[in-house]
């Protein structure tokens, strides 16, 4: 017998299953056997008590989960932190545990009432002593785990849980004497199966498959090599007896009725306490606001399962709901991570949609010196599409030159400190860049209820992808849109591919250019090379556009043009000489629109005006970006992509492309703006054409009798 490990029990003399707390609970209510549940009970206490000490609390009617003592709290040395429930059904149990604990000598820690733990079931040491393994996500808050590692002073490693019907880190996780440890990875999410691994060496780690896990055969007592459990499969079995642990199975279906096997069942009462280890704290928490119209624009539940979803834990502190029609609603909320890495991924997010620190709580950026030019210190914010804020000398500055995926930088200018975006390659040594997230926000301005349900002039507000069924619909506002820009000196710009050309789209986007549409085009080397072809020769990649048939020694046909304009000089001295004179690059010089025309390593010729600096024509893309209020992306993937990373928020953005994938890919870029239609481009620019038509022609009045 091991006289220095003891255990507490429970006889099940009012167990049974009289509600539903736990999916295992669903269906089996009032059908355990009592006779079988004490018969099944007394076994196991008889194999325990063969190899340790086992003491017994008084069960007490009207609390039937009783039996299950690994929920009466978590015990390191002389110190117990005594189990918070989350559930009602359970909550009576606490003052009979803390009698008993108390009675027996131990000093007793109390959460907060309102702070759900549920004892050795979601806390489980590490059998060498060195750390505690805490779960949370179903019955424990993670915010619990500091106070474990403050009073028990020991590391504390959270993980989160993840399947429902291991709702208890016992029920799925078992760490064994030699630093050896039995789990589901199943039960647990990425981070916490990383971290698992991490500090568990692969050959000590004993993954199970889910026949074992459903049996609970992690749900196990480790009496030094003996092993306990319910049931386990013969490979498991094999496995364990390998590496020289004995294995007992005594079955417990009765308790498995209620969510419970031999783990559930006890509490060991002697974890000795090692003079070597200490405290850490890696939980995180920090509290933001919210501001708006939380419940009925659902910025509330997106906050909080944004949190959940990344692996955080959360606790509404304050919430003032606005009382009326048009009044907005606060909210403060206090946000827990498990590590300093995922508390920065929900905080970047949160700050997407419009959260801040509390009034009390902003504070300054954060900032480092860039050291080495091109190269961002560590931890550096990276930015997005909205528009940003900084806190700087007490004061919020708005970035400049808003775009996704680049540094913000703060600077001092004659009329104060500024801060805008910087992509990497153009940081400097002695930029001084910020890192974090303290101190950022995305103000959003909240919009009203009749904002929301009106039906705009342009619908953009409700982004999404256009199918057949309703491209003339959107075709019809794009149109509208277009021409209210042009009408007020606004900014258009296409960034458009080749297939405009092989669609026969090039007459509609050059009649676009013509009349006043389109303020810039953005594309590659082969929409002026096909564009210039089929003006020039009357094909697109040598098919004759008329007939639509090849052409004999058509496909030679892009190549001499781009030598014919190479020997111009340049697309615009082409159409100074007479050479070319018609087609979308001819309207472009002829109307003054600016283009640039980025290279890539499949460009033939290129064409002089093609840039084949790969920096310099991003960096013109973004110049002739700016300012621009509706962007039409035609069937080109590459330079649409780059061009949605240039644009801040706020600017109307339309796709076009005859693949779903794509345009999906597209108009997923988290703005509410953008729109996506599936649709032959070539089809599209013919609708819009017309549509134009009928906004420009005459309006017949029909006078009604």
């Amino acid at each position: 017998m091991a006289e220095t490990i003891r255990f507490l029990m429970c006889a099940p003399d009012h167990y049974d299953v009289d509600y539903v707390i736990n999916p295992w609970m669903e269906g089996n209510i009032h059908k355990s056997s009592r006779d079988r549940a004490v018969e099944q009970w007394q076994k196991l206490y008889r194999v325990i008590k063969d190899r340790a000490i086992v003491e017994l609390v008084p069960p007490q009617k009207g609390w039937p989960d009783m039996v299950f003592t690994a929920n009466a709290g978590l015990v390191l040395g002389n110190n117990v932190v005594l189990s918070r429930f989350l559930h009602k059904e359970r909550q009576g149990e606490e003052p009979y545990f803390k009698q008993w604990f108390e009675e027996n000598g131990f000093a007793v820690y109390e959460l907060p009432q309102d702070l759900p733990f549920e004892g050795a079931g979601d806390a489980l040491f590490d059998r060498e002593g060195r750390w505690l393994w805490a779960g949370y996500g179903f019955r424990t808050e993670l915010d619990s785990h500091p106070y474990l590692a403050k009073w028990l002073d020991i590391e504390v490693l959270s993980l989160r849980l993840v399947d429902e019907r291991f709702y208890h880190l016992d029920t799925c996780f078992c760490p064994l004497t030699g630093g050896y440890l039995l789990y589901y990875p199943p039960a647990f999410d990425s981070y916490s199966n990383r971290l698992i691994e991490l500090r568990v060496p692969a050959e000590k780690r004993i993954a199970i498959d889910e026949p074992d896990a459903v049996n609970f055969a992690c749900n196990a007592v480790n009496i030094n090599s003996t092993i306990v459990l319910n049931k386990a499969s013969d490979s498991l079995k094999q496995r364990l007896t390998e590496i020289g642990f004995e294995v007992i199975e005594t079955p417990l279906t009765e308790f498995l009725k209620a969510g419970g096997a031999a783990k559930c069942l006890t509490l060991r009462v002697t974890e000795p306490v090692l003079d070597y280890v200490h405290a850490n704290e890696p939980v995180e928490s920090r509290i933001i606001r919210l501001e708006g119209h939380l419940l009925d624009a659902g910025i509330m539940n997106q906050a909080l399962d944004l949190v959940v979803e990344n692996g955080g834990s959360f606790k509404v502190l304050n919430f003032n709901l606005g009382i009326e029609r048009q009044s907005t609603s606060s909210a403060e909320v206090r946000v827990s991570a498990p590590s300093h890495e995922i508390m920065e991924d929900i905080m970047t997010q949160l700050i997407e949609i419009g959260a801040v620190a509390p009034p009390q709580e902003v504070c300054d950026v954060n900032t480092e010196v860039v050291t080495q030019d091109g190269v961002a210190p560590d931890d550096f914010y990276v930015t997005t599409i909205y528009p940003t804020e900084v806190r700087v000398n007490c004061e919020w500055v708005k970035v400049q030159k808003q775009r996704m995926d680049a540094a913000i930088v703060v600077e001092p200018t004659p009329d104060g400190l500024t801060a805008r975006c910087k992509l990497l390659r153009d940081l400097k040594v002695g930029d001084r860049v910020i890192v974090g997230v303290e101190g950022i926000r995305n103000p959003r301005k909240p919009e009203s209820r009749e904002q929301r349900n009106s039906h705009q002039e342009f619908a953009f507000m409700s982004g999404g992808v256009s199918s057949e069924r309703r491209v003339e619909l959107v075709v019809e506002q794009i149109a509208w849109e277009l021409r209210k820009i042009r009408d007020r000196g606004g900014k258009v710009v296409v960034t458009a591919g080749p297939v405009v050309i092989h669609t026969g789209g090039a007459q509609h986007l050059s009649r676009l250019i013509r009349e006043g549409y389109v303020h810039v085009l953005l594309g590659g080397n082969a929409i002026a090379v096909h564009d210039i072809e089929q003006a020039m020769m009357g094909t697109s990649l040598g098919v004759d556009m008329q007939r639509g048939v090849p052409v004999r020694g058509g496909h030679r046909h892009h190549l001499k043009v781009i030598n014919t304009i190479r020997r111009c000089g340049s697309i615009a001295k082409a159409v100074e000489q007479g050479v070319l004179t018609k087609g979308v690059m001819y309207e472009c010089v002829k109307n003054n629109v600016p283009f640039c025309l980025a290279g890539s390593i499949r460009d033939d010729g290129p064409l002089p005006d093609t840039e084949m600096d790969l920096i310099k024509a991003q960096a013109e893309y973004a110049r002739l970006l700016q300012g621009a209020e509706m962007i039409l992306m035609l069937s080109s993937m590459l330079h649409s992509i780059g061009v949605g990373n240039m644009t801040p928020a706020g600017v109307k953005m339309v796709c076009v492309d005859i693949n779903p994938a794509v345009v999906t890919k597209l108009s997923d870029r988290g703005s509410v703006e953008s729109i996506g239609i599936v649709t032959d481009v070539g089809l599209f620019l013919s609708l819009l054409v017309q549509q134009l038509d009928k906004l420009t022609s005459p309006y017949h009045f029909v006078p009604t009798l």
